[in-house]
């Protein structure tokens, strides 16, 4: 049970810190992307795209020009009834130095006109890859994490994600899924809501 129980708490610790400081900083870029000037009232108040970007890829550099930050995507549209940003297949990834690798994508994305809401439909995978910087003598480096779902709803102001679909988490020693997901930064919590179950199996303690 105590193995069981520091599965679940990595799990949680790792996943609203790095999903919502992404997705926060997803939103920030397409801001940045998508300018816009005074509505027009010719016909413009349809949902229909007045421009598109496709194949893209921008990327963020630090101050010594090493690339931190990159999001790609098949395509994406703007729709100026609503201010509102809808991607095909985006992908977002972060690189930061000293941190593990850290990427999400999906078959679709939406990002809402305020910037408040991103949502993620389809295939939605973010994954962390193993850290491989220096653990305290009795922990060993935590590994791959990979979370799956359908659907997304993230709001990053509020640094709080949530699905009312099927999850699953991945890591090397187990598997937990289940239906359902609340993730609150703030709060560094992690809420799984009905139909709990998983897998785990203990590594063997190297001495």
């Amino acid at each position: 049970m105590d193995g069981t129980r520091a599965f679940v708490d990595r799990l949680i610790s790792w996943s609203p810190v790095l999903l919502l400081g992404c997705l926060a900083a997803l939103t920030y870029w397409l801001d940045a992307q998508v300018q816009q000037g005074p509505a027009h009232r010719d016909g413009s108040s349809r949902h229909d795209p007045d421009l598109f970007l496709a194949d893209f890829r921008a990327i963020n550099f630090d101050a010594d020009g090493k690339p931190i930050e990159s999001l790609s995507a098949v395509r994406g549209d703007h729709f100026p009834d609503d201010d509102s940003v809808a991607l095909t297949k985006p992908n977002f990834k972060m690189t930061q130095p000293g941190k593990p690798a850290f990427s999400i994508d999906a078959d679709r994305g939406t990002v809402s006109g305020d910037r408040e809401n991103v949502y993620f439909n389809g295939n939605v995978r973010a994954h962390r890859e193993a850290d491989s910087g220096t653990a305290a003598p009795d922990h060993d480096p935590s590994g791959p994490i990979t979370l799956e779902t359908d659907y997304l709803h993230v709001v990053p102001k509020t640094e709080h994600a949530e699905t009312d679909r099927a999850v699953t988490i991945r890591e090397p020693r187990g598997i937990i899924q289940g239906v359902g997901l609340e993730l609150d930064n703030k709060s560094k919590t992690a809420k799984l809501r009905s139909r709990v179950s998983g897998t785990f199996q203990p590594q063997t303690i190297k001495k």
